[in-house]
């Protein structure tokens, strides 16, 4: 970040957990997959071999809303031209070249359909390279061209410091994307008469948490992969953040926001990224199409009395954003306010992080805000 709570990466995560699990998209990583080079045991006996049945999701019906839908905005693009140590270099021929930091870093992207605008040797002058299974979820392997890089190097976005984190699973522990959504929620803090309460969900290594915190919200951040967690809390230090209050919660996502609305909890905004697929610490399935209308559900009964914005993004490629504007609409049915929906892109910045590019897609997005 796409998932996923994390995204299947190293575990965010994400982008994948599940309904606590973090994205990617098809950008989180699956909390479940095995690290690299990890070789699947082989059953000892027929029976061992049987599939398991996944733990049964918790779940409960769908609240009945009436009411007026919300005022929708449609198509929205939500642009990021870069921020901080990040600006995307150049697309095409199915990759990108990225800037993070002091390292440009080659990824595969199916959505760059065009060819590079810069030179070959531009590309081929990349400290790091991503090499191995092309989806979004398959693991592989970083070559580095120059010289052998650490696993961690510090990154800096809207003033929060963090760890770049070279994965199995192509990310770097950080989705730029989401620049624009973490963006308006420090300005939704900043400029609160109040401290407000914000909700990561499939919160993977906590950039967003921690841009939040930074910004005066009181933050709880869920994701299903102890691995991510325990990545964001290197991150809250290296933020000097350490004093921030943020709660760090390795949960099932659906599990959590369903006891949150029994005890009443409330939120003031809400920050959702699921994984297409994912599983939690205890085995749970998490389907993005078969049970984000419940956490959709959920996540309104646990909005404040003066909530701000709920915001979801999804990756799946399968969705238009129309299906999650229309679900969103009709999840926010007679609660006022505005409904936006449409795509967040990248803009390419060239060299210099400075000369306006191409467009390049990275997910779909849908987002309730109180007028």
């Amino acid at each position: 970040m796409k998932k996923k709570q994390t995204r299947q990466e190293p575990s965010s995560q994400k982008r994948a957990s599940a309904p606590g699990i973090k994205r990617d998209h098809g950008h989180k990583p699956a909390s479940h997959a095995k690290p690299a080079g990890q070789k699947a045991q082989r059953p000892a006996a027929r029976e061992e071999a049987r599939p398991q049945a996944s733990p049964v999701a918790e779940t409960r019906p769908l609240i009945v809303r009436k009411g007026e839908l919300p005022i929708e905005r449609v198509p929205v693009i939500l642009e990021s031209k870069g921020a901080g140590d990040f600006h995307l270099i150049d697309s095409g021929a199915g990759l990108k070249l990225e800037q993070y930091g002091p390292y440009r870093v080659v990824r595969p992207e199916a959505q760059a359909l065009w060819q590079p605008s810069l030179p070959s040797h531009v590309w081929d002058n990349a400290d790091a390279i991503f090499t191995g299974d092309t989806d979004e979820d398959g693991m592989g392997r970083w070559r580095f061209p120059k010289a052998a890089l650490g696993e961690t190097w510090p990154l800096s976005l809207l003033d929060v410091d963090f760890l770049g984190r070279f994965t199995a699973f192509r990310h770097v522990g950080v989705f730029p994307e989401q620049i624009v959504h973490w963006s308006w929620v420090k300005e939704q803090a900043e400029k609160a008469d109040r401290p407000i309460k914000v909700l990561n969900l499939f919160g993977y290594t906590g950039v967003a948490s921690l841009v939040a915190a930074a910004a005066g919200a009181e933050v709880t951040h869920v994701d299903a992969s102890k691995k991510a967690i325990g990545w964001a809390r290197e991150n809250q230090t290296l933020a000097r953040l350490d004093r921030a209050p943020i709660r760090w919660i390795c949960e099932d996502a659906m599990k959590f926001i369903l006891r949150e609305e029994r005890r009443g909890n409330r939120y003031d905004i809400i920050l959702a990224d699921p994984p297409k697929f994912g599983r939690g610490p205890n085995g749970e399935v998490f389907h993005l199409f078969e049970q984000l209308p419940l956490m959709l559900d959920v996540c309104r009964e646990i909005l404040s009395p003066k909530s701000i914005g709920l915001v979801l993004t999804a990756y799946s490629i399968r969705a238009s954003f129309y299906s999650i504007h229309e679900l969103m609409r009709e999840t926010m049915r007679g609660a006022g306010g505005v409904v936006e929906s449409g795509e967040l892109v990248i803009r390419e910045a060239g060299l210099d992080g400075k000369t306006p590019g191409r467009a390049l897609s990275t997910s779909l997005f849908s987002r309730w805000v109180r007028k």
